[in-house]
């Protein structure tokens, strides 16, 4: 299988501190604003960039994880179930600023039942999504990400696989790799 390196270790940190200036920039003293990482992979980066933010800010920002499994529209036709995973979020965001995060925008099917989802917490004032990867040309739906770490033309016959030194890989990596045939 042929791998092609999208993002090293070092680009995504340069990624990561982009976003937290963007933030601090778009956000202020982040009074009114929530984000919330959407499960299962945007949660490794919410984690990093929470901690990054802190770090040049001095502020903690409110966070949580957001799990949209039932709020996908494509849920009951799989052939395999999709396994949920755990909604953490200790606060209410009526009238908040949320910053949704993920590490890949593909179809955009997990964004919109993000939507769907956070909606159960409250009606926020604005909602913007921040992703690693844009998948360009791929949109089911018309969403674009608010913050962008890197836009990929991709195949659907191609799988971005986002790769992280906490989760036992080598290092922080990103790739475009060619999806496997399924044998019968």
């Amino acid at each position: 299988m042929q791998k092609r390196l999208v993002l090293d270790q070092k680009q995504i940190s340069i990624i990561l501190d982009r976003f937290c200036y963007q933030l601090i920039e778009n956000h202020d003293d982040f009074d009114n604003t929530v984000l919330l990482g959407l499960q299962p992979r945007g949660v490794m980066v919410l984690d990093r960039l929470e901690k990054r933010l802190e770090e040049i800010s001095g502020v903690k920002v409110p966070s949580g994880y957001l799990d949209a499994t039932f709020h996908r529209d494509d849920f009951r036709r799989r052939n395999i179930p999709l396994k949920a995973n755990e909604t953490k979020i200790n606060f209410l965001i009526e009238n908040k600023n949320v910053v949704l995060v993920d590490d890949v925008l593909f179809k955009g099917r997990s964004a919109r039942a993000a939507m769907d989802a956070m909606i159960a917490f409250g009606r926020p004032r604005k909602v913007e999504l921040m992703v690693l990867i844009d998948r360009k040309f791929t949109r089911d739906y018309p969403i674009k990400p608010d913050y962008c770490g890197r836009e990929v033309n991709t195949l659907d016959s191609q799988y971005v696989s986002v790769e992280w030194a906490l989760k036992g890989f080598e290092e922080d990596a990103i790739w475009i790799t060619e999806k496997e045939e399924v044998k019968s």
